[in-house]
């Protein structure tokens, strides 16, 4: 992860180790939105995968899809 991932990544994981605990588990998608985000943040940086987790939180609402949702990999080609 670079440097600017990394300080991106901290208040996911302040968010994990404070928040999560008193929240509950009750994320719509597999893996939650925090462990998306941290991996979109080592796999893309702190530009994609940042943009990548903003677009996985913003489709977590109650009128969204639910289930099991990856993070991509470089390779794969863009969603429509």
């Amino acid at each position: 992860m670079n440097p600017l991932a990394y300080i991106i990544a901290l208040p996911v994981r302040a968010y994990r180790l404070i928040f999560s605990p008193w929240v509950g588990f009750n994320c719509r998608y597999q893996p939650t939105c925090s462990a998306y985000a941290l991996e979109a943040l080592e796999k893309h940086g702190a530009l994609k995968g940042s943009w990548l987790a903003a677009k996985r939180i913003g489709r977590c609402h109650p009128l969204g899809r639910d289930g099991y949702d990856p993070v991509p990999d470089k390779n794969d080609p863009p969603e429509p």
